[in-house]
């Protein structure tokens, strides 16, 4: 069983930054591909970023590329999503989840684990 508890969303102006951040129990946290998924109001859940096991290696959404860096420190269990340049419909809550496995995954119904979410809401 892994928690994950994400933090750092906020209310933010657009062209601002936010980092957040998920925190994971348990000792496993490196045999887990991480990714990031939005939920806007009304709209589905939606793939943002994700990050394999190792680091090594990510993948982003186009609507966000450029603007957002996925990393994961092992060591501290915990994943991040560093957000610059955001816009209005960047508002969301903002899901980290994990999968057990050794590639990259952009299917939230791949993932085996998520949490309760952060809210972001980007001002215009």
């Amino acid at each position: 069983q892994v928690q994950l508890v994400e933090s750092g969303g906020g209310l933010v102006q657009a062209g601002g930054s936010l980092r957040l951040s998920c925190a994971t129990s348990g000792r496993a946290f490196s045999s887990y591909a991480m990714g990031w998924f939005r939920q806007a109001p009304g709209k589905e859940r939606e793939f943002v970023a994700t990050i394999k096991r190792s680091g090594g290696s990510t993948y982003y959404a186009d609507s966000m590329k450029g603007r957002i860096t996925i990393s994961r420190d092992n060591a501290k269990n915990t994943v991040y999503l560093q957000m610059i340049s955001l816009k209005p419909e960047d508002t969301a809550v903002y899901y980290c989840e994990a999968k057990s496995g050794g590639f990259l995954y952009i299917r939230t119904y791949e993932y085996d684990y998520w949490g309760q979410g952060t809210q972001v809401t980007v001002s215009s």
